[in-house]
Formats: C-alpha cells, structure tokens, sequence
C-alpha cells in the first residue's frame, strides 16, 4: 500500500520515484529490500557513506533509515517505510540536526535547511506480481535553503538513476534467488 507522503511534504522542490517489479511474493521482497547493505549498492552505497560519515557498509538500508541521521516518520504498515531527515544537506560536514519525534519533522522549517523524506513500499499488481518503489521528496526553507538545494540538483540529477538500478534492482535480485 502507497503511503501517503503528502502529510510530510506535499508540494516538494524535489521528486524521485523509482520502481521495479519482481516474480517474488511481496514477503520475501520485502525481506530482501530491508536486508540489502550498503556496501552491496555500488555507487549509490557510496555516496551514502560520502554524505552520511560514519555509515558502516554492513549497516543494512532498514538499520540505515531507523537509525539518526535518519528519524521514522511511519513505518508501522506492512511492507512501506518512510524516513525523513533534515539539515543543510549540501554541505560537506555531517549537518544533520535529530529530531526527537515525527512531529518536529512536520513542522520544521528552520532558514537554510531542507526535509528529505525517504519512502519505501510494495504494492501488489493484479497480475500476481510485487512492485518494489522508492520515492525522495526534498523541500528547503528560506532563500539559503533554495540556494543550497540548487546547488546540489545536479548531484540528485546525475545520481538519482542509481536508486532504481543499485538500490531497488539489488533488492529484486535478492528475493528472486530465493
């Protein structure tokens, strides 16, 4: 089932949605997305560890976005999750303030940040088949925020290719050598 992201950032600066269907049944593509690590991602896992310091490769992508820098937003539905962080993403150094619940994401609107929300869910098609989809909402706040998100667009747009093909393509990967 699609969560509903408009309650967190309905009208995004920024909007990436991948999606890939699998022969697997929606368990065991689940099980297989929220147990891919970062060090099996190729360049997407490193650029991860690029922005987020510290980020053990064998960290798995549920640990990744259960864990700060990373705050739960809902992630109680069977088969979806979705995360959100916020700070000055842009920068180089690790500026990514904790929030202490869903609430405060909600309402953050601190000049010169962005949100980010990470979402990941399964749907299953009439057909039989599961589809595995992965949605990045981004929005800034203040004429910093808007200048810092500009700035790094063509980064989301060169890399954002890689969400589909080493973060969701792994995942289907995995659960279809089950």
């Amino acid at each position: 089932m699609r969560p509903d992201l408009d309650q967190w950032l309905p009208d995004p600066a920024v909007r990436v949605v991948h999606c890939r269907e699998s022969s697997a049944s929606a368990d065991q593509l689940w099980a297989a997305a929220q147990a891919v690590r970062v060090s099996e991602i190729g360049v997407l896992g490193r650029l991860i560890r690029w922005r987020i310091p510290g980020t053990p490769g064998r960290l798995t992508l549920e640990e990744l976005f259960r864990r700060p820098p990373f705050m739960v937003l809902d992630g109680e539905e069977d088969h979806a999750l979705v995360s959100g962080l916020v700070g000055r993403i842009w920068t180089i150094r690790r500026d990514y303030p904790r929030l202490s619940d869903p609430e405060e994401f909600r309402r953050w609107r601190k000049p010169g940040t962005a949100r980010v929300v990470f979402a990941n869910w399964l749907s299953e098609e009439s057909d039989g088949r599961t589809r595995l989809t992965s949605e990045v909402r981004v929005d800034s706040s203040g004429l910093q925020g808007r200048i810092g998100l500009a700035a790094v667009r063509p980064l989301t747009t060169r890399f954002q290719s890689r969400i589909g093909s080493d973060g969701i393509a792994a995942a289907v990967r995995r659960a279809e050598r089950r």
